[in-house]
């Protein structure tokens, strides 16, 4: 028994002894070959920045260009590692065959994304809306579309899902129009009331002068008035000028005397002209 122990341990020491430098190597190999893919990628991302090619293209490419080297990089560790490399690429083919028909999602979040790439629907910067999400293209990938939300979430929406439903763009025009509402009783005039707003709006070095800002009568409530306020803005003031417009309209209705309805009761009054 004590000899069969004593072959086992020899036989154990010859193997480590015979593939210790080949592991070694693979990992040497491993881990200087990601650092330096690492390094290439980053120069790589700052030259493409520096192209006249689009934002949403360059993160496109550094993504398969890092997917690609990482892979190269594998095989050959797999090589110096004593594997049959022909033989581990007709495995990883096969497999991959076989993934990609258990992931079609994935495949098919990969055929969106070169259509985004190629029809440009939306850009790196645009904000756009899908299916109720909302957000700024911070990046296009591969398989996914990052968007920044204005509460500085990350959404990342799968691209198939993009390329399958409407999509919002409200970048595309270089202008977004606000959807205000502002409530006035009816005993107040409106033309009063109008002038009120338009001279807020004039004020505020957001809002575009063209085209021209809206104010109207959107609805009859039961006691009061709904005003529409509807400015065109670019795209990133969005939220800047909802806010501003919203305070500046409360700020010059007090300073002009405005009344203000309340639904509590019933109250009847004059209209206004």
């Amino acid at each position: 028994m004590s000899i069969d122990i004593k072959e086992y341990l020899s036989m154990a020491v010859d193997t480590v002894i015979k593939y210790a430098p080949s592991l070694i190597g693979a990992i040497l190999v491993l881990f200087v070959g990601f650092w330096i893919i690492k390094k290439v990628s980053k120069i790589a991302n700052t030259s493409l920045e520096k192209s006249t090619l689009s934002p949403e293209i360059t993160t496109f490419l550094i993504s398969m260009f890092d997917m690609v080297l990482k892979l190269s990089v594998i095989l050959f560790a797999a090589g110096i590692a004593g594997f049959d490399t022909s033989a581990l690429v007709g495995i990883l083919a096969a497999a991959g065959f076989a993934i990609g028909l258990a992931l079609q999602g994935g495949l098919g979040n990969f055929a969106s994304g070169i259509i985004i790439l190629v029809f440009k629907p939306y850009r790196v910067g645009d904000w756009i809306e899908l299916d109720g999400k909302f957000g700024k293209v911070e990046e296009i990938q591969i398989f996914n579309t990052l968007l920044g939300t204005p509460g500085k979430k990350t959404l990342i929406i799968p691209n198939g899902q993009i390329t399958e439903n409407v999509v919002t763009n409200f970048s595309k025009k270089g202008a977004i129009r606000l959807e205000l509402e502002v409530s006035m009783p009816y005993e107040e005039s409106f033309p009063k009331i109008e002038r009120i707003i338009q001279a807020v709006m004039a004020k505020n070095a957001r809002i575009m002068p063209e085209p021209a800002p809206l104010v109207g009568i959107e609805k009859y409530e039961s006691h009061f008035l709904v005003i529409g306020v509807k400015p065109f803005v670019k795209p990133d003031d969005f939220w800047e000028v909802t806010y501003d417009l919203n305070k500046e309209i409360k700020k010059a209705f007090s300073e002009n005397d405005v009344k203000m309805a309340y639904s509590e009761g019933v109250e009847l009054g004059e209209i206004g002209n």
